[in-house]
């Protein structure tokens, strides 16, 4: 139930002209529902790696205006630097954050491909999860050759680009476009200045592992004359040793190019096992740039698992375990607000983030929003979060699980509360636009009627929620602590209130929409959730 969050990495061919980044930088910050995240300049490389998130289709938008703007401005007949390159914008990788597939996101940049290709005339390699063969899937090999023998080499038929022209470009050159995991920069801080020892620690970790030697010390190569390697423990990482002189201490510095295949917590741990079998210890740990939410929540489970403490407790708390037990406060100080990439993208100000009294003050004034789609998230929020009390308080078999359910859904509907009022002054918003022409009058007319479907799709959410809020409510209500009935009862009178209102908002602004097939699928849709609803109210009455 995440909000569905890309990221896109594109590296441009320009670290010199300051002018020119901004320029580029200007379309992505003109999206509203996407955010720019770091922006890195490299003078000698004479390369720029920007960093963006956000709402998906957004992002495509944001990474075609860019990529346009660099064709426009940079000239790759003129480039050179440090850095290997073929393209103004050279690559451009998008990576699933939250709420979206590996799938999804391929087809993100098929669309991207395909409208770089067409619209701008420049040639597309696939690279990554979206290659359609296993030589592009190696960026490496897609680049090989650089700008100045790709003319030559997209000529051939086995690289002809999947997108766009087969004749070079030679202004824009070309471009790879791919999805990727996301890569956590992370260092493991150890208790020597020692860069040796650390670099020893990364030779047994690294998936690349280490060199073989005989008794002598001598490094064995097979019959090809390749040195022969032994694995590292971790998969998906890569590892080096090195002193930082600001800290006078060793660190072993890690990229995890796969955190689903080998996490933070399970790389810190590692660490830690191999510092202990050579006399040293960890001191704590440093996430470099930024980090999914994901990632910290999985430590900070792992953590509290170990240390047998409740699981099904707020998100923030959960982090908190794990920024503690990763020490990454130990040489800097992490900022959960700012390194985590979902965080970073959450709006400040938010009605989810006032106090009670607040919220309650600003529901009460003069302004249509928030109002009562917004105080019916709030009532599922409220369920959510009574359910997860009355199992923190019970003891009974996967209690943890359910626990962690309820914590998502709570998390859920809050989230939903500013939705629904961002949903209405989008209303709002369509009715304020200019009418001046029958042109004016159509365009505006439109988005009215796309700004109502958007402002339905909050309470409905509400509605699909409560299902599993009732769904959970049967799961446990047989066993919970017997003090606590009285509290699960009140959370089943919350999400019914939830339920209701949800409905009211969905009806109220399904009148304004007149597309009969429309509407008909929503109500179809609400009419049997309610009843779905209903069974399982009967079910939980009967026990």
């Amino acid at each position: 139930m995440s909000k569905k969050i890309i990221e896109c990495v594109p590296n441009f061919s320009e670290g010199r002209s300051q002018a020119t980044i901004d320029a580029i930088c200007a379309e992505i910050k003109s999206f509203n529902n996407v955010k720019l995240l770091d922006v890195d300049m490299g003078y000698d490389t004479n390369r720029t790696v920007v960093t963006f998130a956000g709402d998906p289709n957004e992002v495509i938008e944001a990474a075609f205006k860019a990529i346009k703007k660099a064709s426009d401005l940079i000239d790759m007949r003129l480039h050179n630097g440090a850095h290997p390159r073929m393209g103004a914008t050279d690559v451009c990788p998008i990576i699933p954050i939250s709420g979206v597939s590996i799938k999804e996101c391929v087809n993100y940049s098929l669309e991207l491909a395909k409208k770089v290709g067409e619209n701008l005339n420049i040639p597309i390699f696939l690279y990554e999860y979206s290659a359609k063969n296993k030589i592009r899937k190696n960026l490496a090999n897609i680049r090989s050759g650089e700008y100045e023998l790709m003319s030559e080499k997209i000529s051939t038929k086995d690289w002809k680009p999947d997108f766009g022209p087969q004749a070079f470009n030679e202004k824009s050159g070309v471009t790879a476009i791919g999805v990727r995991d996301f890569l956590i920069a992370y260092n493991v801080n150890i208790n020597t200045s020692d860069k040796k020892k650390a670099t020893d620690i990364a030779l047994d970790i690294r998936e690349k592992g280490r060199a073989k030697r005989d008794a002598s010390g001598k490094i064995l190569r097979d019959k090809k004359g390749q040195i022969i390697k032994i694995p590292g423990s971790l998969k998906s990482v890569k590892a080096v040793g090195w002193y930082i002189d600001e800290y006078n201490q060793a660190q072993v510095s890690m990229n995890l190019t796969d955190y689903k295949t080998t996490s933070i917590h399970e790389a810190f741990e590692e660490v830690r096992k191999a510092a202990s079998k050579r006399g040293l210890r960890v001191t704590g740990s440093e996430i470099v740039g930024l980090v999914p939410k994901q990632a910290m929540i999985e430590a900070g489970i792992f953590y509290l698992k170990k240390q047998k403490n409740l699981i099904s407790i707020p998100e923030k708390d959960i982090i908190g375990a794990a920024i503690i037990s990763l020490g990454l406060n130990d040489i800097s100080s992490f900022d959960s607000e700012k390194s985590i990439i979902e965080n970073s993208l959450s709006a400040k100000n938010s009605l989810s983030e006032l106090s009670l009294k607040k919220f309650i003050d600003e529901l009460s004034r003069n302004s249509p929003a928030p109002g009562g789609g917004s105080v019916s998230a709030l009532a599922g929020s409220l369920s959510s979060a009574l359910i997860s009390m009355v199992i923190n308080l019970s003891a009974f078999k996967n209690s943890s699980e359910y626990g962690l359910k309820a914590q998502e859904l709570k998390d859920y509907y809050t989230s939903l509360i500013q939705e629904d009022t961002e949903a209405f002054d989008g209303v709002m918003s369509a009715f304020r636009m200019k009418k001046k022409t029958p042109e004016d009058q159509k365009i505006r007319e439109q988005f009215i009627i796309d700004s109502y479907k958007k402002a339905i799709s909050p309470p409905l959410e509400m509605l699909r929620a409560s299902t599993k809020v009732l769904s959970l409510i049967k799961s446990i209500s047989g066993k919970i602590n017997k003090n606590c009935l009285s509290d699960l009862g009140v959370a089943i009178e919350m999400i019914k209130s939830c339920s209701s209102g949800a409905v009211m908002n969905v009806d109220i602004n399904l009148k304004e929409i007149h597309d009969k097939k429309y509407k008909s699928y929503i109500r179809k849709e609400v009419s049997s959730i309610l009843e779905k609803n209903d069974s399982i109210l009967l079910e939980i009455n009967k026990k």
